[in-house]
């Protein structure tokens, strides 16, 4: 495995044990083992920066136990985030269960960390010191198996097994209050939402398990809040916001009525007022998420996904069904409560701008493709304008509206309905909203059968939703790439340019390159290098920077006969051509000597040494790399040549021998 693979491997298991330290704050049931492990694992930070610095590669075992110990962190982490938000009420019922697993990913741990030779690494003594000591730790922790809780897990199995509506006993009641740390209601709220997912995700059918825990928790939480235990403040009758609370009147006053599950908030479980859309997509009443998020959370609430942005769109086609089923039913509609302070992002527009922007929202959903291709072309030009329109526009709900717009057979109306995403995208906060709602799909479909501009202004959406880490990796695995590659080889001077910002973009996430490669894109950018005009060769050069640190593009380059046209950059290129490619030749030239013995036939030396004294600060650790490693290839040549010449050296006076004829019998006679 080239050394390349390994800084990176490396790299990934630094970050993954960095994250791990971030997490804290485990569950009691759990929390002694998994603050052991988590600690024995931040001891190991040392020995993989060590690695990650080495230049020598390392054997074949080494890097395999490397790559198996990194796919074992990648479950110790999701074991530990497990530890840290999932439903105290499933932990103790599945101790076992836990356990076992928590011991598994023990031992694949040691197991692959055993198998890393760093005896034999060029090493520090103390980091091999500290590996020893985190082995042998492991090892301890097999044989030794704490003691669960017994009187905590008897008490919820009482109660778990309990179906009747006997009074439960008080003690009990506060026993598990307090050793399960659920005295308020964000601790409720959170541990209804992890308890569904935890037990959904568990397999089979989790329905009458579901009803079981539910009503166990019910009966805490009724108990806290009987004995006025709750800790938040500005809570309502039942402990909920007191303009939610309101609402439960709905239900008492209408016995017979069972209101929609749809129209309930995630978190009250009473009817929305003001429904408002979160990043991921789920939407909630106002007033509950902003009370949540105030309370410093910054994840959604029902999927534990981390929030992209805290912009609350509003959910105005939700709001007008819950208005319809009230008057239906002869319910009074709920009113927006006008306490509702506005998003920290509300934008400055004017109610006459609001006024048009609602206006245009209308045409959107009209149906008419006329009216829908005219209200897409004004909401791109309002986007374009101003930064205030960004935000009303995305508030007034008109994302989904064009995302919806982007499979539409009019090419005019897919044309405009991209690039108003586009400019919606330049806002921050609308990046998570459009990749929320869906709309990556959408983009690479007008990517691929649009209208040239059409194409261009799509990728250069990709470009923008991708400057967010996570959406590389939804746009990598949507298609987006070979249309990409398509456009950088067949679009005019804008879109090539479009398409090599995105492709420049997406590839900074490793799982992408080798899609990129596949795609084809390594010719392309060759040729961009050729092309007489020469308005790509920076975009082009960037991008092989990038693709040469992965295997699948380090061969695509190199069969590419790329060495040539590297060199004469670093001759006589820009200096940001320059460091790039060198950047390209030191990746190439890692464990491949047949690149090194090219370029010193082409006069890389010379260059090389120019840009180590004048070069870019990139450029002149990249010429450093490269002028260590053409001294090591031009010494090795030298010894080898001096070694050839001294065997002929040897073997010479044999061979002069060999050439004089031996005399005959007849000379001796006539002597």
């Amino acid at each position: 495995m080239e050394v390349v693979v390994e800084v990176e491997i490396a790299g990934s298991v630094i970050e993954l044990v960095n994250e791990i330290a971030s997490i804290s704050d485990f569950r009691p049931m759990v929390k002694k083992q998994y603050c052991n492990l988590a600690r024995r694992l931040k001891l190991l930070v040392p020995l993989f920066e060590e690695i990650r610095d080495m230049k020598d590669p390392i054997t074949d075992e080494t890097s395999k136990s490397m790559l198996a110990f990194k796919e074992a962190l990648e479950s110790a982490k999701e074991l530990l985030k497990f530890g840290c938000e999932g439903s105290k009420i499933y932990m103790v019922l599945e101790r076992d269960q836990i356990m076992n697993k928590f011991y598994e990913v023990t031992a694949r741990l040691e197991q692959s960390l055993n198998g890393i030779s760093y005896d034999k690494l060029d090493i520090s003594d103390e980091v091999k010191e500290q590996v020893e000591l985190v082995l042998a730790q492991f090892r301890r922790a097999k044989g030794r198996v704490d003691e669960p809780d017994v009187k905590l897990y008897e008490d919820i199995l009482s109660l778990y097994n309990d179906s009747s509506d006997a009074a439960t006993d008080p003690a009990v009641l506060s026993r598990l209050a307090e050793k399960l740390q659920l005295m308020g209601i964000a601790d409720f709220i959170h541990e209804s939402l992890t308890l569904h997912d935890m037990v959904g995700a568990s397999g089979g059918d989790p329905g009458a398990r579901i009803e079981k825990m539910s009503m166990l928790l019910k009966k805490i939480k009724d108990y806290v809040q009987t004995e006025n235990l709750v800790k938040d403040d500005n809570v309502g009758a039942k402990g909920l916001p007191s303009s939610v609370s309101r609402l439960g009147s709905i239900e008492k006053n209408h016995p017979a009525l069972v209101i929609p599950t749809d129209f309930k908030c995630p978190i009250s479980l009473e009817l929305m007022q003001d429904p408002v859309i979160v990043s991921t997509g789920q939407t909630y009443e106002r007033s509950c998420i902003e009370k949540w998020l105030q309370a410093g959370h910054g994840t959604c609430p029902k999927t534990q996904q981390s929030l992209t942005s805290t912009v609350l769109t509003p959910n105005y086609v939700l709001r007008s069904l819950i208005e319809q089923w009230c008057e239906a039913n002869g319910i009074e509609p709920p009113k927006r409560p006008s306490t509702s302070q506005p998003s920290k992002s509300a934008s400055a527009c004017t109610p006459a701008e609001r006024s048009k922007i609602e206006n245009l929202l209308q045409k959107l959903s009209s149906g008419n493709p006329e009216d829908q291709r005219l209200a897409a072309g004004e909401i791109r030009l309002l986007a374009k304008r101003n930064a205030d329109n960004r935000v009303a526009i995305a508030e007034a709900g008109a994302i989904p509206l064009l995302v919806g717009l982007l499979s539409v057979p009019d090419s005019r109306t897919q044309e405009h309905a991209v690039t108003a995403l586009l400019n919606l995208s330049i806002y921050e906060n609308n990046k998570g909203c459009i990749v929320s709602s869906g709309a990556v799909p959408g983009i690479v479909h007008v990517l691929r059968k649009g209208s040239m501009e059409a194409r261009e202004n799509a990728a250069a959406t990709l470009f923008s939703l991708s400057v967010v880490d996570e959406n590389k990796v939804t746009i990598g695995s949507s298609g987006a790439i070979p249309p990409l590659v398509t456009l950088l080889s067949e679009g005019t001077q804008r879109g090539k340019k479009d398409a090599a910002t995105a492709l420049f973009n997406l590839c900074i996430y490793q799982g992408n390159k080798g899609k990129a490669v596949r795609a084809g894109v390594i010719p392309t950018l060759m040729k961009l290098l050729t092309e007489p005009s020469g308005g790509m060769v920076d975009e082009a050069l960037a991008i092989l920077a990038i693709l040469s640190s992965h295997p699948d593009g380090k061969a695509a380059i190199g069969a590419a006969d790329a060495v040539p046209i590297l060199v004469e950059f670093i001759g006589n290129g820009s200096p940001r051509n320059k460091e790039n490619s060198a950047a390209v030749l030191v990746h190439l030239s890692s464990g491949d000597q047949q690149y090194l013995a090219q370029a010193h036939k082409l006069g890389l030396m010379t260059p090389l040494l120019e840009l180590a004294q004048h070069g870019t600060d990139r450029g002149k650790r990249k010429a450093a790399q490269l002028i260590d490693r053409m001294s090591r290839f031009l010494e090795q040549q030298r010894q080898q040549q001096e070694q050839v010449e001294e065997v002929q050296t040897q073997t010479e006076p044999q061979a002069q021998n060999e050439d004089i004829e031996p005399p005959s019998i007849s000379n001796l006679d006539d002597t």
